[in-house]
Order: C-alpha cells, then sequence, then structure tokens
C-alpha cells in the first residue's frame, strides 16, 4: 500500500515539476506573450515607416536631377536622329548620282540595244514585262528552331519556317528556269546579291525580310513557271510545302514592275578594249 500511495502522492517526475516551476517563475517576471509579439508588431511598423520616409524623401531630392538627365537624354537622341536623316539623304543623294553616271557610262560603251541589255542583265535599271510571282510563306503553326541555325544537309527543318537556303534555291531555281530579272520583296537582285540568315531573319544584301516572300521574276511567264516547278528546286519547294506546311503559290503575271538595284558596284572586272588588227 506504501508504493501504491507514493505513486498517487507522486504523479509527476520531479524534472517536470522543476520544469513546470521555473516557466512559472518566468512567466510572472516577464510580459505576457501577446504583449510581447504587439510591441515587436509596432517596432516593425516603426522601422518599416520609417524607411518608407527616408525613400521618399531621397526621391523627393533625386527627382529633378533625374528629370534633368531624362531631358538631356530625349535631346541627344533627337540630334542623333537628325543627324542619321541627313546622313540618309546624303546616301540617297550620292546614290542617285552614282546610279546617274552609269548610265551615262553604258550609254558611252556602245549602242542603245547594247546598253539597254547590260543595264538589264546588272540590275541597274527598272524592267518590266510578263513572269512569274511566286509567294513563299512559313507555315501558320512556324516555331522557333531550338538553336537557331540553318537547316542541315538534308536540307529541312521540323519548324515550317522558311530559310535562307530555301530562297537561294528558289531564285536560283528561277535564273535556271529562264528568268531574266528577280526580286524578292522588292529588293533587286543582281550578279553580286547575296542571300544569308541572321538568326531567323532573312536578309537580301544586308536588308533584313518578312514573311511572306514576294519573289518577281520577269521572263516567258507560262513557260517560265512550268519549267521552275518541273524543275529540281520547284519540286523541292514542293517538298516543304507537302512534309512541313511551308506555303506556296505561283502565278502568271502579263506585266510585271521590278526595282532598280540601290547600287551596282563593279569591284574587280575591267571592260574589255577592242584592238584593231592591220
Amino acid at each position: 500500500m506504501s508504493l501504491l500511495t507514493n505513486v498517487m502522492d507522486h504523479s509527476l517526475d520531479d524534472g517536470y515539476a522543476e520544469a513546470a516551476a521555473r516557466k512559472q517563475a518566468e512567466g510572472a517576471g516577464g510580459l505576457p506573450r501577446t504583449v510581447r509579439a504587439k510591441l515587436g508588431l509596432a517596432v516593425g511598423l516603426v522601422l518599416a515607416a520609417l524607411v518608407v520616409t527616408v525613400g521618399a524623401a531621397q526621391a523627393r531630392v533625386a527627382a529633378p536631377v533625374v528629370a534633368k538627365e531624362r531631358e538631356e537624354l530625349i535631346d541627344r537622341i533627337d540630334r542623333e536622329t537628325d543627324a542619321a536623316d541627313e546622313l540618309e539623304s546624303a546616301v540617297d543623294e550620292l546614290r542617285d548620282d552614282v546610279s546617274g553616271r552609269q548610265q551615262e557610262a553604258l550609254r558611252q560603251s556602245g549602242g542603245s540595244d547594247r546598253t539597254d541589255l547590260v543595264g538589264i542583265l546588272s540590275g541597274a535599271v527598272e524592267v518590266h514585262g510578263p513572269g512569274v510571282k511566286l509567294v513563299v510563306d512559313d507555315a501558320k503553326e512556324a516555331t522557333t528552331g531550338g538553336d537557331g541555325n540553318p537547316r542541315e544537309t538534308s536540307g529541312f527543318s521540323d519548324t515550317g519556317r522558311v530559310r535562307d537556303r530555301d530562297m537561294q534555291r528558289v531564285v536560283n531555281g528561277l535564273w535556271a528556269s529562264g528568268a531574266e530579272a528577280v526580286s524578292i520583296n522588292g529588293q533587286r537582285l543582281t550578279a553580286l546579291s547575296a542571300i544569308r540568315a541572321a538568326g531567323e531573319a532573312i536578309l537580301v544584301d544586308n536588308k533584313p525580310l518578312v514573311p511572306p516572300y514576294t519573289v518577281l521574276a520577269v521572263g516567258d511567264g507560262k513557260n517560265l513557271s512550268t519549267r521552275f516547278q518541273n524543275s529540281a528546286d520547284g519540286l523541292y519547294l514542293n517538298a516543304l510545302q507537302e512534309n512541313y506546311g511551308i506555303r506556296t503559290a505561283i502565278s502568271v503575271a502579263d506585266d510585271l514592275r521590278l526595282p532598280a538595284a540601290p547600287s551596282v558596284i563593279v569591284r574587280t572586272a575591267q571592260p574589255r578594249t577592242e584592238k584593231g588588227t592591220s
């Protein structure tokens, strides 16, 4: 019975009893937990208000400086824009002057028929006549390639986008099929023209083009269209349409008008002078 009496009288361990007594003593000597939480919240709010006040004061002090710098930047942009416009106008004037001198040189080089032919083949003059209109566009659900590289040697891609290599084959196929003058999106092609890629964009003579790509080719319209569609390059374009959704449309036109190339610069070739025979 003494054991049961001891257990009933001392139901808690001595360690638990000491911990409970210590906790009660600490609570009696300090602030209640709710009061401490409220004090901490008040201190935090005061600090936050202080930070906001200091930030607002600094912004108010710096506002005139920022506004002045903004005005100076706008003025600089306006000046540079005006300077760029003046340079562009000067370039246009020089280009017109060069074109006029080229035309004069062509007239002095021979007869009218020869001059006209040289001008057409070099792209130095505007041309018009029957031909073919070919529109090439990306697939409706075209995506951007993961690495941005042009098509691999297989010649195809699963992105549904028209690549520079595709346009190269289209243009070369039209030349081989009998085209006498070719332009892409109003950009006249010459013997020195280059079709390249810069990321996902197609460049013609370093000028970016956007789809759809409209290719105009002056030539014997119906025969030109038939020869191109039956050529390897025409079949290549048809394969892109069937397998990757590239959209194409070709039609024969009675009168196409192609602009002259912006500038035709001969870097290496020299005219051959005929020597008389005795």
